[in-house]
This record gives C-alpha cells, structure tokens and sequence, in this order.
C-alpha cells in the first residue's frame, strides 16, 4: 500500500515543502553558480525513468565550459573547481532534483537514474530497476556510491525494488544525510571522480585511484 499509494504522497509533500524552505539555499547557490562558473547554472541532461520513459534531470552545474585552443572542452578534471567540487561533495549540486521529484519523475528514495546510453548494455534483470520512479538517493548510495562496482549497484537497486517500505525509505533518507554530514563516501575538495576514456577515477590525498570502468566500456564485449 506504501508503494502504490503513499510513497507519492510523500514525495510530492516533502519536495514542496523542501522546494519552498530551501529556496534562500537554492537562490545563493544559483547566484554563486553564476558568478563563479557562469551560464547556464542549471545542468540538464536526459535520464531514463519509470518504465525507462525519459525525462530531463536538473542540477546546479559544477564545471565550466573551458576549452582547448580547438574549441573542445578540456577534461573534466580540468573544468572541476573547487566550488564545483565544494557543490559536489556536499551534495548541494542535487538540489534542483527536487523540482523532478514534485513533477513526478524523480521519488526520493530509488535506484539513481544513469545515463540513457547505458540502456543497452542492462542485462534482461537489470532494466526492472526502472520498475520504480528513480532516486534522489538510495540503496547503492548508502552502501558505498563510488566505492563499489557496477554489479554491486544494480544489486542493491534490484534488491530495493523487491521490498519497498516506508521504514526503510525514512532508514535511507536517514543514512543518506548522516553520509552528507559525516562526507562518508562523498568527494570532498581533495577527493572527486571524473572519468578518462571510460575508466572512472577517484582522487584522495591526490593520488588518482580507478574504481570502475564506465558500464559500457565495462561491458561492450559482452553485446
């Protein structure tokens, strides 16, 4: 009954209610987005949803668009500042995820929403993440995000779609703000991802360390 009826309920009180008294927190950040990164200051970017339907993501931007003398952008870690990197490790770059979550797209709780590239490359199970609106945290984040590989993700989404409750939505919402607080699994100014031809780095104390393969470098000789 959670599932089908007060999950959404949930989401659309709490998104407006959140919408409306983080609105000072989010005009700062969508100023100093602008100053210090420029325009546009929200990030957009296709995801697949519900029933794999696709929809537009929202997030403060947190790189700039500087390019090479070729006119390309330069590397992500390049175009990552320190107030990018700053908006990142404290998750405030997700804040306009919320406004997905009001319009229905997004849940708080669910499977984070990956690349529409990365469709292909599901296995037949996989895709049953998508049973489910998408997360604005879940399962995965609270059990190591980055830290851990792609069949361990798709595990924990698939293990949290067969059993949906709302104590343990309200005991990842709560893990998930202990994480943010505590920076637990979350980059920090000395600690970000980025990626290089499809292999996924992370750096602590400025040592680049590979954590996974992009899914469809990891898996484009299984296809």
């Amino acid at each position: 009954m959670y599932r089908k009826y007060f999950k959404r309920l949930f989401d659309i009180v709490c998104s407006l209610l959140a919408l409306i008294v983080l609105s000072p927190v989010l005009l700062i950040v969508a100023i100093l987005v602008k100053i210090k990164l420029g325009s546009p200051v929200i990030f957009k970017q296709k995801r697949p949803g519900l029933n794999e339907k696709i929809f537009t993501l929202y997030k403060f931007r947190t790189m700039t668009d500087k390019r090479d003398e070729r006119g390309e952008l330069l590397p992500d870690e390049v175009r990552l500042t320190k107030f990018g990197k700053m908006l990142r490790s404290t998750s405030l770059d997700e804040l306009p995820e919320l406004w997905n979550i009001l319009k229905g797209e997004m849940s708080f709780v669910g499977p984070r929403p990956l690349i529409v590239e990365y469709l292909k490359y599901y296995t037949k199970n996989e895709h049953h993440r998508h049973d489910v609106r998408p997360g604005l945290t879940g399962l995965a984040q609270v059990n190591g995000r980055s830290y851990i590989g792609w069949e361990e993700i798709f595990n924990y989404d698939l293990e949290y779609i067969k059993k949906i409750t709302v104590f343990r939505d309200f005991s990842i919402i709560y893990q998930t703000f202990k994480k943010v607080f505590r920076r637990e699994n979350i980059a920090d100014a000395n600690q970000f991802e980025y990626a290089v031809n499809g292999r996924m780095f992370i750096v602590i104390d400025n040592k680049y360390h590979e954590v996974h393969r992009s899914l469809n470098i990891e898996r484009q000789n299984l296809k």
